[in-house]
């Protein structure tokens, strides 16, 4: 460290003051710079959730399920979640055909997420109108969205989505496997995995000039833990191509994380398989929880890395002793439930499973956190 300090000292006091002042981006290339993005599970809405949020006067609210997570979500650079389902004037619904009330976007807002990823099987399931009402909706809130488009001149201008954090310029990709059998109709332009398309893409974001290139995947097999190797494939070119990271989701359970460290270089590279669930109605083992990524991205030299990788598990309870479920997102490992048992073992099944899964399957040096404690009784 010492040594290049020195180096840039010399550097500096050989350049000429005047140079210094029409060249200020010189002393930018030893600027460190540091920014911590935030990836969240699949962020659904079963008909039971909508039971839940009903109030007394007919409207719906979902603000509460974020109460002990939101600090955790507001506090990174930028925040990314899945959204996995259409939002709707009318006629919600839940699965298989999901449709929100906008109401859904507000409470996703308030928790500090800044982008919505839509480029998912479920984007569809109100076809063309509910797609671009819910690209009107997030807009109006000013809610970044990312994977489908109203035509192909806003996918031209919009995507890749160029981001920037703390000084650091991140091209964030989206694609899904397909849309439920659903054609896409025209002008809508939703982002299928295609790889002369990503692969266009990916050079797209090169020439932009990001620091890294992110990929969320909507991939995979759901309800399974492990990956198929069509996924691995598939991750092993987008790295190929130039992918920096992928986060990937769809399966709807935990799957393992890598850093895949490249012994010619310093190239560090990201791989989550599936995030899981953030909120959802999901009862079948492993489904109902999730993890929440934080990556801490470094810059110096014009050199972009990871130097962090950690998870929070998160976890929806069962059902209470009255046949109710809440949907507030827990934080799983330092959760206390007080007054059912059932509950507590469903949660310990729940963290076993996790961490045994991580502890046989992760790659590299990804760490769990954790946050402050919640005591709930059921």
């Amino acid at each position: 460290m010492k040594n290049i300090i020195r180096i840039i000292l010399l550097l500096c006091c050989a350049i000429p003051t005047c140079m210094v002042a029409q060249h200020s981006s010189f002393f930018d290339l030893f600027r460190p710079y540091r920014t911590e993005l935030l990836f969240a599970g699949d962020i659904m809405q079963h008909e039971a959730q909508l039971n839940a949020a009903r109030t007394d006067s007919g409207t719906y609210s979902f603000s509460s399920n974020y109460r002990y997570i939101k600090g955790t979500i507001q506090k990174a650079g930028i925040a990314i979640g899945n959204l996995e389902t259409p939002i709707g004037r009318s006629g919600f619904s839940g699965y298989p055909s999901f449709c929100a009330p906008d109401s859904l976007l507000h409470a996703v807002k308030a928790a500090g997420f800044d982008v919505m990823l839509f480029a998912n099987n479920h984007c569809l399931d109100r076809g063309k109108d509910g797609a671009l009402y819910t690209l009107d909706m997030l807009d109006s809130l000013g809610l970044i969205h990312c994977g489908v488009y109203r035509d192909a001149l806003e996918r031209k201008a919009r995507y890749p989505l160029m981001l920037e954090s703390d000084g650091i310029k991140i091209a964030l990709l989206n694609y899904t496997y397909g849309t439920n059998g659903r054609n896409v109709p025209t002008p809508l332009v939703v982002n299928l995995i295609d790889k002369e398309v990503m692969a266009q893409d990916i050079q797209t974001a090169r020439e932009k000039q990001a620091d890294v290139i992110i990929a969320c995947m909507h991939w995979g097999d759901e309800y399974t833990s492990i990956p198929p190797q069509r996924v691995k494939e598939l991750s092993h070119w987008l790295i190929e191509q130039g992918v920096d990271h992928i986060i990937g989701n769809h399966p709807h359970v935990i799957q393992p994380i890598e850093i895949r460290e490249n012994p010619n270089t310093p190239d560090r590279h990201t791989v989550v398989y599936s995030t899981g669930n953030l909120v959802s109605n999901m009862s079948l083992r492993g489904t109902d929880g999730g993890t929440i990524i934080n990556m801490e991205l470094k810059k110096f030299n014009n050199y972009t890395r990871v130097s962090s990788l950690k998870y929070l598990f998160t976890w929806i309870a069962p059902k209470n002793a009255k046949g109710k479920r809440d949907f507030t997102i827990l934080p799983a490992a330092t959760t206390i439930i007080e007054g059912n048992a059932h509950a507590n073992s469903k949660l310990q099944l729940f963290l076993n499973d996790s961490r045994n899964l991580f502890l046989k399957y992760n790659k590299g040096n990804v760490t769990e956190f954790t946050i402050d404690t919640v005591r709930i009784t059921l």
